[in-house]
């Protein structure tokens, strides 16, 4: 994925900046953005407040930092996931959003805070939305593949379903690994997710 300007090209590559990335993710695992310091960050990768600087310039430019990287996996297994549902529709979306479950949960620290920081960073919220958008463009072209094959009925808006069904997603996905109180199970929410939009989009489950 092409770096973004916001950051110099001094660091394309350097090990210690990908120490403190993968200190960050670990840290937020335990705890929040706000509640960690960036010499906690700092020390965690084995350099100093300082040395953190040269890097970024905050926590949130940070932040940024770990969205680009799990960007570039969403980008990398979206485009590998299947085109052709004609064989069995139901279990290739299951696979679609076991794959959107996988990286939610693999990565549920960043996709936490970004949650969270999307509301008071601008950066933070567009790259979250880059994030969704790529779910959403996959979504919508399956779904206006299936109407055309005459294999789900026509209704809503392509585009308008596919967002409305990522969003519960990220919602539900939130919900469940952020241990909420009002949340499905971890071992049934791949399950349920499928369920909803197998049935939301054809109407029955597709034989």
């Amino acid at each position: 994925m092409t770096q973004r300007g916001r950051r110099t090209a001094r660091i394309s590559g350097d090990d210690r900046q990908d120490a403190i990335l993968s200190a960050a993710e670990r840290l937020l695992t335990a705890r929040s953005l706000d509640d960690i310091s960036i010499e906690e960050f700092a020390h965690g990768a084995g350099i100093s407040r300082s040395n953190f600087y040269f890097y970024f310039r905050s926590k949130d430019e940070m932040l940024l930092a770990l969205l680009d990287r799990v960007i570039a996996e969403v980008n990398h297994r979206v485009a590998s996931l299947p085109r052709d549902f004609g064989r069995d529709p139901a279990e290739a979306w299951r696979q679609s959003i076991g794959v959107f479950v996988e990286v939610f949960s693999e990565h549920r620290a960043v996709s936490t805070a970004a949650i969270t920081a999307r509301v008071r960073s601008p950066e933070v919220l567009a790259l979250w939305t880059e994030a969704m958008q790529t779910w959403v463009d996959y979504s919508t072209e399956i779904i206006t593949a299936e109407r055309a094959r005459g294999a789900a009925p026509d209704g809503i808006a392509s585009a308008d379903l596919a967002v409305t069904l990522n969003l519960m997603n990220e919602r539900v996905l939130s919900a469940t690994f952020g241990s909420e109180k009002l949340a499905v199970n971890q071992d049934a929410v791949l399950d349920v997710l499928a369920t909803i939009w197998v049935r939301t989009i054809y109407g029955v489950v597709p034989t």
